[in-house]
């Protein structure tokens, strides 16, 4: 911490006056509650006191209740005053030092000039816009009956791999719309549902539903159709809101989902979105990856290096589609003609590489319970395309004293497969 910023915070819990303390994530006292969609946002990041910074361990303290807590807010209005900000809300993140307050300029600045402003008040760590991201959905392609045959079936010999492992007690974190857990094909499969978004939608929501069905529906309950890794739990963190035909996200609401992810120790992340470099949202990547988390995002073609979070050293990016060989180290997994879980106890047909890194986040749970657990991924693809062989994936990892997997599922035989870092 430097020593103006240590300063400030010392000065301002002595000799300031006692205050209540503010609940992490709610509008702070005094301040704007509401903010106008035309005025651009922005993330201001204050570094926390020591005490509350534990990088190697989970956060269990009561930072809002210290008075460190009501200094921190103190200067975080100051900042915003001579900035000519409107302080709106903060959200603590332990994990990785940090105190993330949302700020909001007049009307007519863009919010990348007022975050490089702010950067270089010396009390600041650094501010960013509040950005932007969208799952990376096609859309549902069709509206005919559930289909029989799933992708996964017959390329990556879905049954014969259940017969090696279920994903049983592996927690994958879906951070995307909220998830209908009354759908008959999740019912139960959820270990975990929180809101991160807070705009007062109770409803379940198309993408996020999708997502999850493709990673852990239940198999035989005589309905719809069976998950990658059935036998997995999900922890279902609504980060994005669903607006008409898209699916949105913003730089806080992941932020939060993410690091409830790591805070409650998800073995799988999966983000099925792709948006702008984000130096808050790459900060709470690594530190879930140092922390043996496994992350798997959705590659986008349209956008500069795949988008991120799949640009991010470390993360598994995943296309529905061959990439162009500029971008190697990208994974091709089933992403078409997928039937899913739809809202209201349905099923559809969808497309996108959303789905694509939804069965790499089931095929790693797969891993994770057959013999991968805490240690290193190995999946395994043709050299070639990039297409998971995904019976090779799971012998990968496989503990001594374990039955091999054995069938015969890639289907790439022109080029052998080998593993891919």
């Amino acid at each position: 911490m430097r020593l103006g910023r240590l300063a400030a915070i010392l000065i301002a819990c002595t000799f300031a006056a006692a205050s209540p303390a503010i609940a992490k994530g709610t509008p702070l006292a005094g301040e704007a509650q509401t903010a106008a969609a035309d005025q651009p946002k922005i993330l201001v990041m204050l570094r926390l006191p020591p005490e509350h910074f534990r990088p190697q361990s989970d956060y269990a303290g009561s930072y809002g209740e210290n008075p460190s807590r009501i200094a921190q807010q103190r200067l975080a209005k100051r900042i915003a005053r001579d900035h000519h900000l409107t302080l709106l809300s903060d959200w603590p993140m332990p994990l990785i030092g940090i105190d993330c307050f949302v700020m909001q300029a007049p009307s007519g600045q863009s919010a990348e000039a007022v975050a490089a402003q702010v950067s270089r008040d010396s009390r600041v760590e650094w501010s960013q816009p509040l950005q932007a991201f969208d799952a990376k959905s096609a859309g549902t392609a069709y509206n005919d009956p559930l289909l029989p045959a799933e992708p996964a079936v017959q390329l990556w010999r879905l049954p014969e791999l259940h017969q090696l492992a279920e994903g049983r007690g592996v927690v994958v974190a879906v951070i995307d719309s909220r998830v209908d857990a009354a759908h008959p094909d999740l019912s139960g499969q959820l270990a975990d549902q929180k809101d991160f978004v807070g705009n007062g939608n109770s409803a379940a929501e198309r993408h996020g539903t999708e997502v999850a069905g493709i990673i852990a529906a239940k198999g035989n309950n005589h309905v719809g159709i069976v998950g990658v890794a059935p036998g997995a739990r999900l922890m279902a963190l609504r980060a994005c809101w669903q607006a008409q035909s898209k699916t949105n996200c913003d730089t806080l609401s992941l932020a939060k989902a993410l690091h409830y992810a790591i805070e409650h120790r998800a073995d799988v992340i999966n983000m099925s979105l792709s948006g702008p470099d984000d130096r808050l949202l790459a900060t709470l990547l690594q530190s879930a990856l140092g922390r043996g988390r496994a992350i798997v995002a959705a590659y986008d073609g349209k956008l500069p290096r795949g988008g991120f979070p799949a640009s991010q050293p470390g993360i598994i990016a995943v296309s529905d589609e061959p990439v162009v060989k500029a971008r190697s180290g990208v994974y091709i997994a089933p992403g078409r003609g997928v039937p899913t879980t739809q809202v209201g106890g349905r099923w559809q047909l969808v497309d996108g590489s959303s789905f694509a890194a939804a069965h790499v986040s089931g095929l790693i749970a797969l891993m994770r319970e057959h013999g991968s657990r805490g240690g290193a991924l190995r999946l395994v693809a043709s050299s070639a395309s990039g297409a998971i062989d995904a019976c090779s994936s799971l012998a990968a990892g496989t503990r001594p004293g374990m039955r091999r997997c054995e069938c015969p599922c890639f289907s790439d035989r022109s080029a052998p497969a080998k593993p891919r870092p």
